[in-house]
């Protein structure tokens, strides 16, 4: 999907320096533009645009954008001195997100041949600032990166940008299929709707189970078996689920519920789904291993009706394409909490996705599953993979949308689990547990969320910061005493900018 996507370079200057000034401005931006599109970590192309010079000029270009729909944002730089009043027009009509690149063509200050010349044509370091201060003045949510693009620093950080970026874009228009409704008196799974489609760009659409059932019912039984032809290639296929085996007819209705489920979202154009186990009619197993594979294949998901967490997890799987580390939707299940040695057991009942796994083994099994009074479902069973990753939230606080993010070292498993058949994964919170526990619950973070080892907390800031929305980064540095009042001051804040 990124490689269709594309990011413009858009350079500001103006009239005043003459025709052979502005030839080198292009040629100068047209480097940068170039570098960074080379550059292996930049996730999209950089399309390069001619030198903005008049109001009308940069008007058009906005207008441009906003109907070009492989355009994700505009990475703006002012190589000389663009003067603020020319780009309000253009800026209040825009509405893809921008990067402000601060930076400037050379590394260097030539010590002995510097002259007028060379400061008039070098101007960015204070024509960035009047760029700066008229998005300010217009209350216009950005990013500013500064620094030189030879600095890999510098270019992760616009690299992460992009893929934010990224992630907002394939969420405009988004459709959610909510297969049954939410887990009955459950809180944190609700949320305005309408106000989401307002605020995050993706719409929520409902659907009785039997209009799934109506799609697996449709499903060719040659089909089911070339899939769980595929099932033996991929994976380990436990015993009683091989051919001949007493639960095989389990794993042919585990493919049917796959296929019938991809069906219904490929024609209705979804990119991410609900499922709870309260709303089963019809079905002859919970949708486990279908579940895990769908969201293999870059589909958000959600359990028990969490719309907004199968949303967030779309939105990670597109900023994470092409990284290795995955995304799928993660719940907290159990802690342990050893003296010395605090850990997170991270599982669902089945529904977690093969992209974040340890690829050493991953089962295909069948157990008997303690809720949703079906016949016991498949699913693949593994260990998540061990690294940094993030765990990222929305909730609805009532009057506004409140990302929570926490970073975390996922770990291998101390021991063996035999008699825990779903696929786990095992990390320890930063800053502590105990910290971390306090901090996501004092932020009214959900037992949902979105699971990563691809992404850090950079990318879901970048996210938040581009829809708008609030943002707490649970960290290395976060002390309970000064979230809180972070807190408290978010809520003027947020009950204030309204006015704004």
């Amino acid at each position: 999907m990124l490689s269709t996507y594309e990011v413009w370079f858009v350079t500001g200057s103006q009239g005043l320096y003459g025709e052979e000034t502005l030839r080198q401005v292009s040629d100068d931006a047209k480097k940068i533009a170039a570098y960074l599109n080379d550059a292996p970590e930049i996730p999209v192309r950089v399309v390069f645009t001619p030198v903005l010079t008049t109001p009308e000029a940069i008007l058009a270009l906005a207008d441009k954008a906003n109907a070009h729909s492989a355009c994700i944002g505009l990475i703006t730089w002012m190589h000389t001195f663009s003067p603020a009043k020319m780009w309000i027009a253009g800026l209040k009509a825009l509405r893809k997100p921008v990067l402000h690149f601060h930076t400037q063509f050379n590394r260097e200050i030539p010590w002995n041949t510097i002259d007028m010349d060379f400061m008039n044509l070098n101007q960015s370091a204070h024509g960035g600032r009047e760029f700066g201060h008229i998005m300010s003045k217009l209350r216009k949510q950005r990013k500013v990166v500064a620094g030189h693009r030879r600095d890999p620093k510098t270019v992760r950080s616009i690299a992460t940008w992009l893929r934010a970026a990224a992630g907002w874009h394939d969420a405009q228009g988004a459709k959610v299929a909510r297969f049954g409704d939410n887990m009955r008196e459950v809180a944190v799974t609700e949320g305005d709707k309408v106000q989401a489609q307002i605020q995050l760009g993706y719409s929520v659409y409902g659907y009785g189970i039997g209009d799934l059932v109506e799609h697996v019912d449709a499903v060719d039984e040659k089909e089911a078996a070339r899939l769980v032809e595929e099932y033996e290639e991929m994976y380990d296929v436990d015993a009683p689920l091989r051919a001949g085996g007493e639960k095989r007819s389990s794993l042919l209705e585990a493919a049917r519920i796959e296929l019938g489920m991809r069906s219904f979202l490929e024609e209705g154009s979804f990119k991410a789904f609900t499922t709870c186990f309260e709303t089963l009619a019809g079905l002859a197993q919970l949708p486990g291993i279908a579940v895990q594979r769908l969201m293999a294949s870059g589909y958000g998901f959600g359990a028990e009706g969490d719309w907004k967490t199968a949303a967030l997890v779309r939105a990670m799987k597109v900023m994470s394409e092409g990284v290795d580390g995955g995304a799928s939707f993660m719940e907290d299940y159990t802690y342990h909490l050893a003296e010395g040695r605090n850990i997170v057991l991270g599982a669902h009942m089945l529904e977690v996705c093969e992209s974040v796994a340890d690829r050493s083994r991953i089962a295909v099994e069948v157990h008997p599953l303690s809720i949703g009074g079906k016949p016991d479902p498949v699913r693949l069973v593994f260990n998540a993979a061990s690294g940094p990753a993030v765990n990222a939230t929305i909730v609805d606080l009532g009057n506004r949308f409140r990302m929570i993010t926490n970073e975390v070292d996922v770990i291998e498993p101390e021991a063996d689990l035999p008699k825990l058949p779903v696929a786990r994964a095992f990390w320890v919170p930063k800053p502590d547990l105990v910290t971390s526990a306090t901090a996501w619950i004092l932020s009214g973070g959900a037992h949902h969320f979105g699971f990563s080892r691809a992404l850090g907390a950079e990318h879901m800031e970048d996210f938040a910061d581009i829809a708008g929305i609030e943002c707490v980064i649970i960290d290395e540095e976060t002390s309970i005493r000064k979230l809180k009042q972070d807190l408290r001051s978010n809520e003027v804040y947020y009950h204030l900018s309204k006015a704004l």
